[in-house]
Order: structure tokens, then sequence, then C-alpha cells
């Protein structure tokens, strides 16, 4: 694979970032052992404070897991890899609090208020990893960044606003910040950056980042989808901009709209906790634990309000059996839900985790709780968080550990091994796991560890 324009190993100092190898845990204190009690073994200091790290998997070639060595081989790894099939760390030097994917390209923040706040890493070719000054050329940006390197935003307060949260879509980026609004950088041929669309702009090696504006409210979540965007204020409004020929938007219609504006339909009124869509089909939690979605309904995810392919503005979609939602989740033709017990639902076309034999459902089947880990020795044990990729779903247990299951494009699953997944799988990763990012052929997930 030929990579014309390459950010290969530029090392960067202070609070930038460096990509180097798995790092291997600390060593533990020996068994102690005590007549009366038996072995005693001590794993970490009772005081000690927990480290985060970073974990990546997937496809390596974009440059989207941040380790030059994989596609590139250095003095100290022989072959390429193309495929990482396991959780791999990646060093950095700042606490990562937020994580996303896009097609072949990762967002990472941390919420410090350090001036680098924010690194990319991967295919750059529409600078949604903002522009990537070259080594020989202050003109030309890097149209693939192998390591972490630092996006330069905009900011009136650099050093006192916070990143809360980072989304990616297919060639666009959305960045949430504390004090100073939302910014878009990326593709913007739809308007999915919230800003005026230009004919016939040129996005490689483009210097614009754009602060959205006209929001009512604080901004308090963001969400991607493939080439739309959507908001969440404080007082619970959605607002969305960019593609919508499949209602993906929201708005009433199917064309294009190129700033932020607020959806309606059944969602009129409604105060809304989270936003979801990867795709081009959106969803949305209302307070009192409703769902409501909107857009593509090829693959059954609207099934239960419509036999249409497409809807144009938000309907409450009825979920018999499946109790008070938490929170929802949708791919590129699968949805899940999790209810208020920690158990999860899952319908559309593909895999779906219940087995090879269910690979369409228009109605929430439940995956059962055992397959999550609960047991009569682990009765307490549920779901926390769910996550859809283009094709996969991933799940978060209340004890940290992470599951996977779905189209294996590219070892995303990082269960070790190619092949689909068809129930959900435990993914072996040091550490509980604190919240994870799926893409369409990667996958970040940051954990904390005592050791």
């Amino acid at each position: 694979m030929a990579f014309p324009c390459v950010r290969l190993f530029s090392r960067h100092t202070g609070d930038a970032l460096q990509a180097c190898g798995y790092g291997s845990l600390s060593k533990v204190s020996r068994p102690q052992e005590n007549s009366s009690t038996g072995p005693v073994f001590q794993y970490a200091g009772q005081h000690r404070k927990p480290s985060h790290r970073v974990f990546v998997w997937g496809f390596s070639f974009t440059g989207a897991l941040g380790i030059p060595s994989f596609v590139v081989p250095d003095s100290g790894r022989k072959k390429p890899r193309k495929y990482q099939l396991t959780p791999y760390r990646l060093e950095t030097a700042e606490q990562i609090s937020s994580a996303a994917c896009g097609y072949g390209f990762t967002l990472i923040a941390s919420s410090t208020k350090d001036v680098t706040k924010l690194w990319g890493m991967g295919l750059n070719k529409d600078s949604q990893l903002g522009f990537q000054r070259t080594q020989h050329s202050r003109h030309k940006s890097y149209d693939y960044v192998l390591e972490p390197s630092p996006v330069a935003l905009p900011f009136m307060e650099p050093q006192q606003t916070r990143v809360l949260q980072v989304a990616c879509g297919r060639a666009h980026s959305l960045v949430l910040t504390d004090r100073e609004g939302v910014f878009s950088m990326g593709n913007n041929a739809y308007g999915q950056c919230g800003r005026r669309i230009v004919e016939d702009e040129v996005y490689s090696g483009s210097h614009v980042i754009h602060r959205l504006e006209g929001f009512d409210s604080n901004v308090v979540q963001v969400a991607c989808g493939q080439d739309h965007s959507l908001f969440l204020t404080e007082a619970g409004r959605v607002l969305a901009c960019g593609w919508g020929a499949d209602g993906q938007t929201g708005l009433g219609h199917q064309c294009v709209s190129s700033s932020p504006v607020e959806v309606g339909g059944d969602l009129a009124g409604v105060e809304v906790q989270q936003i979801s869509t990867y795709g081009d089909c959106s969803l949305a939690v209302s307070r009192d634990g409703q769902l409501f979605g909107w857009g593509n309904s090829e693959y059954l995810q609207l099934a239960a309000v419509t036999e249409a392919t497409q809807i144009s503005a938000p309907r409450h979609l009825p979920l018999p059996g499946c109790g008070r939602v938490r929170q929802a989740a949708c791919g590129g033709t699968q949805v899940a839900v999790l209810n208020d017990k920690g158990e999860v639902f899952v319908w559309g076309y593909g895999i779906l985790g219940k087995g090879p034999k269910l690979s369409e459902s228009s109605t929430p089947e439940m995956i059962p709780p055992t397959l999550f880990g609960r047991s009569e020795f682990s009765p307490s044990v549920s779901v926390s968080r769910i996550r859809c990729g283009l094709n996969h779903f991933a799940a978060v247990t209340d004890g940290g550990e992470l599951f996977a299951w779905g189209k294996n494009v590219r070892g995303c699953l990082g269960i070790g091994k190619r092949d689909d997944q068809y129930f959900p799988w435990r993914v072996t990763v040091p550490g509980q796991v604190v919240d994870v990012a799926c893409g369409v052929d990667h996958m970040v997930a940051l954990v904390k560890t005592l050791l």
C-alpha cells in the first residue's frame, strides 16, 4: 500500500503523544504467606491511584491505531502488521477521557487544561484530523497520520477550555468543549460540519476548523452519522445538519442542511437525554426512558412504526417488554437499546448476537444476560454501556468487562481471530474498561487499572 503523504515518526514533545509498543504490566508483589489465613496475594497498594490506559485493535494500514511500526516497520519490527486482532496498548502522555472512531481515522481527547488536548491518527485526506503540517513544507498536510498527533483548535482561552467529547463520521469530526461550544472539521460537502457549503471546496490540506453557533443552550453531546451531525443541548433539544436523503437529519425533508436546525416530529416538546447515530439512522432517548427514531429503515431499524424505508421526522418507537430505555446505539443496519435493568435488546439486520439463525428482526430481541457473565455466582452483573460500529456491537458491564459481537471486519472485534462472532464474546483487556469507541474496522478502549 503506497502512502503518498504520510506522517511517520515525527516525535512530539511536551504534551504530545508517543506511539510505541505494548506496555507490560507492572510487576506484582510476591504472595505473602500467613499461617492462620492462608496465602494472601497483594497486587496493588490499598491507596494506589488507578492508571488510565488506551487500547486499540483492528485494521492498522490507515494509521487509525496510531502504531507507526505496524504500517512501516522499524528496526524492532521486521514485517508490517495489517491486522491487530487483540487489544494493543497505545502509549499516551495524558489521561484520555474521550475517543471516537471514524471511517479509517481516530480522535482521542483529554480533559486537561494544557494547551494540547486533542490528538488524531489515521486517514486525513479530508482534513478530518485538522491540518497536519508535513516536515518538508508548512503549506502541505499529511494524508495519513500514523501516530497520535496534536490537533490545534482555535480556542479563545486555550488553557481554560476543556474538551468534553469527540465524534467522528465518514470524513468529518466534531469536538465538544465546556466553555467554547462545538468545533467541526473535515468534509462539509453536505453541510455536516454545520457551515455554509462552498462549491468545489478542496478539503485536503484545509485549515478550516469551524465553531458552530446558534444553539439556545449549551451542547452536552454530539454524534456523527455517515455524513450528518446531531447535537443535544442542555435543555434536552436535538438539532441536526448535513445529508438528509434518508431523512437522517429528522428535519421533515430529505434535503441538505448546512446549519444545525432543531428536529421536530414526535420529539417536539420532549426532553432528550441521549442521542446516537453512525450510519444513516438516528435515535434519541428521552429523559423518561422512551425511544425515538428517524432516517434509514431499509434494515427494519424503524419497523415498529413504518413499512417504508425512510422516515424524515422523529417517531416514537414503542418497545413492548423492553422496559425503561437508558441508552441506545445504532450502526449501519442494526440497533441496540439498554434498559434500566442492564438488559440489552437488539433488532435490525446483520449479526445481532443471538446466534447464526437470527440475522433479521423487526422487533427487539433480548440477549440473555448470561452471555454477559451473569450467573448464580455473579447474579448482579449487568451491562452499563452499549456501542455500535458500522456492523458490530460492543457492551461494557458494570464490572468493567468488554463484550463484542457482529461482523469482524478486518479484526475489529479484538477477539484474537478474524471470524465473525454470533454471540457476545469477552474481549481480553488488562484492567476495567471505562468506555469504548467502535468504527468500521477498528476500535478504541479506555481502560482503568490498578496495576
